[in-house]
């Protein structure tokens, strides 16, 4: 199924992360995200835009859809350009919430 097309489940915190060959599986349907293996792994993407308020209007784009899917990115705003980053805290790393948020962030893009 199309990462899209899911939705976020809770995590319990119990189930194990992402294995990398599970990790590389699902990067391959994104594009443009990248994998941090530094400690706790991450992927992140950095979104480019035309000035600070367009930043701000994506951000609030990306801050609705987390809600509406209870995962959340961390966001990092320097001016035109947004940094998502997604993990699962309660298990240190990655799931598949992680990379079913990242699609739908895309799609806030095109």
């Amino acid at each position: 199924m199309n990462l899209k097309e899911q939705k976020c489940v809770p995590c319990s915190g119990d189930e194990p992360p992402l294995d990398v060959e599970e990790e590389k599986k699902y990067l391959e349907q994104l594009q443009g995200w990248y994998l941090q293996k530094s400690g706790e792994h991450k992927i992140y993407k950095n979104f480019k835009f035309a000035d600070f308020k367009a930043s701000m209007e994506f951000v609030n784009k990306v801050a609705a859809l987390a809600e509406d899917e209870g995962h959340h990115p961390n966001i990092i705003i320097n001016y035109n350009v947004v940094g998502l980053e997604c993990f699962t805290h309660a298990i240190g790393g990655l799931s598949g919430n992680d990379f079913i948020l990242a699609a739908k962030i895309d799609d806030l893009i095109t």
